[in-house]
């Protein structure tokens, strides 16, 4: 199974963090993670690998955010973002942040369960 292509699975998790120095020694000596920086939009992320597959990143938290606090966040690829949100929505969830798309990455949207639960569903580029 390749998470990046397979509806329903658990793909990608982000830390935004205030200090993703710390985080990333931390982390890096905590699982043996190997974390290479990447630019990636206006910010430097440190993507994690792990035996040689990414897995997720490590980035600051945005300047036009300063008061979040640091958190993990985690991606579910589906087939199709917006039918995926909509469908949240007929079940009681809630879309915080509509389908936007990155480019040479995908389609994501931000939802939150109906006990207050966040998440993000993607559907990756390199999968269409």
């Amino acid at each position: 199974m390749n998470p990046f292509e397979q509806h329903g699975a658990l793909s990608w998790s982000e830390l935004i963090t205030s200090d993703p120095e710390a985080a990333k020694t931390f982390y890096g000596e905590l699982f043996g993670w190997t974390l290479k920086p990447r630019q990636m939009g206006r910010s430097v992320q440190n993507v994690i690998e792990v035996a040689g597959q990414e897995m997720g990143h490590i980035a600051p938290i945005p300047p036009s955010q300063p008061q979040m606090k640091s958190t993990w966040g985690t991606f579910i690829t589906v087939d199709n973002v917006a039918e995926t949100a909509a469908k949240a929505t007929e079940l009681g969830g809630k879309v915080l942040m509509p389908p936007l798309t990155a480019p040479d990455v995908g389609t994501f949207a931000l939802i939150q369960d109906p006990q207050g639960a966040l998440f993000a569903i993607v559907h990756y580029e390199s999968a269409a």
